[in-house]
């Protein structure tokens, strides 16, 4: 763990430099097809006005050039970075290839700077993710070693890019890592932290999107209002979750090779552009609006119909980038326009909670939404609206839809992932309380006692896992005091554990009583009468 930390140090400060790199690729590219100048600041696409050709012309070429790259540099450039990253995790023993670290944030540049309704955090994911394995490459290190540096690389780049280190982490544990051990949560923190001091070098220490809080202590209207905004962001999550793979689907049915595809979602972009032009981009100077109150009604219409509809259509392209800045201004507007008819309170508080809403509810990490949101806005005391907000759109989510935004896309080629967490019954039974020790089970201990693997009574059932699969063996010797046999365990016992598990989970009894009382009938005889009786 030690050793891995120590590596986790200067993969973070990488990370942090490849957010940095890719947000001034982002402003090069969009300074250079927008407004014709060598320029590296962070501009947004419809800032300005500009003629209709260029509106459309300009993300159709973004997408041939991605599709371009995509075809004969590295076809894992395509998507948004997560599902990619949770797949090179899952099933390519946490290996990237160091093409992917030049090519992803390249390609999202072009595809965000020629207008695509995008966001960096993907990209930076992909590539941060990149660095830490292209190092765990080179390191004589386990798979699980390695899949911590690139969690690590991945969650730095995060950090550094909304200078949100907290959420940077919660999104690693809730999304990336698969498990929440020291050996992977200390290594992620230290290229967090990293990765965060160097921001403040670089990028700077100012919150992303400071909205000043007038209140620090909220009315129950608030919450009411909160848990209305949580509803609507779940409908509106599974509404935009649900666009996003029937544009995959319609894309794959198209006679054209997949290359062109980001092509033609680039004109669905160019014919948004032209409806709502601050639609276009990554759009940090609208979800500031929206977030400080100062978004007109037009505004907060377009980017909720056309912002929509573009990112989802076009995502479902394969082209290259983001969800979450995306997410953050579909959400911030929901809240916005629900503002109007809530009750009036802090400027930008109604935004604030449909953007956790709506974070929650796609990316089905409640926990993550809320730190972010409050990271990135520096609104502390609204952690409880936030936290009800985001928690209704997740339970919404979660009834509606079998899978989220992220494991949908890696079910569709064929994976299986699950996203909740539990203790393992396994641990919860030691070898004492599932091992036979009757006759038989004593006579086959002893004539087998050199060829099967030895666990003793104190060993939980997990060990005990481990060391059959290891020895290959299914069944084990249980030894007691001065090495004798006194028990037979086999593979069969260790359902116990699960049937223990799976009948917690369904059976159902009652075990303190329900109100009785006692009636007198017409003959002067009591009578007891249950609550079912009265029912």
């Amino acid at each position: 763990m030690l050793l891995v930390t120590a590596w986790a140090i200067p993969v973070g400060a990488l990370g942090a430099g490849a957010a940095w790199v890719l947000l001034h690729l982002i402003g090069l590219v969009t300074n250079l097809v927008f407004y014709q100048r060598f320029r590296f600041d962070q501009i947004s696409p419809g800032a300005h006005g500009h003629p209709w050709w260029l509106i459309v012309a300009a993300p159709v070429l973004g997408g041939v050039v991605v599709g371009l790259m995509a075809r004969f540099g590295s076809a894992a450039i395509r998507g948004h970075g997560m599902p990619e990253a949770i797949e090179a995790i899952l099933t390519r023993g946490s290996t990237i290839s160091p093409r992917v670290a030049v090519l992803k944030p390249v390609s999202s540049a072009v595809s965000i700077g020629t207008g695509g309704p995008f966001g960096a955090e993907g990209p930076i994911i992909m590539t941060g993710g990149a660095i830490g394995s292209i190092l765990a490459q080179h390191l004589h290190i386990t798979a699980d070693e390695r899949k911590t540096l690139l969690v690590s690389g991945a969650a730095a780049g995060m950090a550094a890019t909304f200078n949100s280190p907290v959420a940077a982490v919660l999104l690693a544990v809730e999304l990336l890592l698969f498990e929440w051990r020291p050996r992977s949560f200390i290594p992620v923190v230290a290229a967090v932290a990293t990765a965060t001091v160097v921001r403040a070098f670089i990028l700077g220490t100012d919150a992303v999107f400071a909205v000043p809080m007038s209140q620090n202590v909220f009315p129950w209207t608030v919450d009411l209002g909160a848990v209305l905004i949580g509803l609507s962001g779940g409908l509106l999550a599974v509404a935009a979750t649900w666009l996003v793979y029937r544009s995959e689907d319609a894309f794959a049915r198209l006679p054209v090779h997949w290359m062109w595809w980001p092509a033609i979602g680039g004109l669905v972009i160019g014919i948004g552009g032209l409806i709502e032009p601050r639609a276009l981009g990554v759009g940090y100077d609208v979800i500031d609006d929206l977030l400080t109150g100062h978004a007109t009604m037009s505004l907060i219409v377009g980017i909720l119909t056309v912002k929509t509809v573009i990112w989802a259509l076009s995502l479902g392209s394969g082209t290259s980038g983001g969800v979450l800045a995306p997410i953050f201004m579909i959400g911030a507007a929901l809240g916005a326009l629900e503002g109007n008819i809530l009750p009036h309170t802090t400027a930008g508080l109604w935004a604030m909670l449909g953007l956790a809403a709506v974070l929650g509810g796609v990316m089905r990490s409640p926990l993550t939404g809320v730190i972010f949101t409050v990271e990135l806005t520096h609104a502390w005391s609204a952690m409880l609206p936030l936290l009800v907000s985001a928690t209704a759109a997740y339970a919404l989510s979660v009834l509606i839809l079998k899978r989220s935004v992220l494991t949908e896309k890696l079910a569709r080629r064929g994976q299986h992932l699950t996203r909740e967490y539990s203790t393992d019954p396994l641990e919860a039974f030691t070898v004492a309380d599932v091992a036979r020790a009757d006759s038989d089970a004593l006579a086959q201990a002893a004539a087998q006692v050199g060829s099967l693997p030895h666990v003793y009574p104190r060993q939980t059932l997990r060990e005990v896992a481990y060391d059959l699969a290891d020895a290959g063996a299914t069944s084990a010797i249980v030894l007691g005091a001065g090495g004798r046999p006194i028990g037979l365990l086999t593979t069969a016992d260790l359902l116990t554990a699960r049937l223990h598990d799976l009948t917690e989970s369904r059976h159902r009894q009652r075990y303190l009583p329900l109100p009785r009382r006692r009636v007198t009938t017409p003959a002067g005889e009591d009578q007891l009468i249950l609550p079912a009786a009265r029912r």
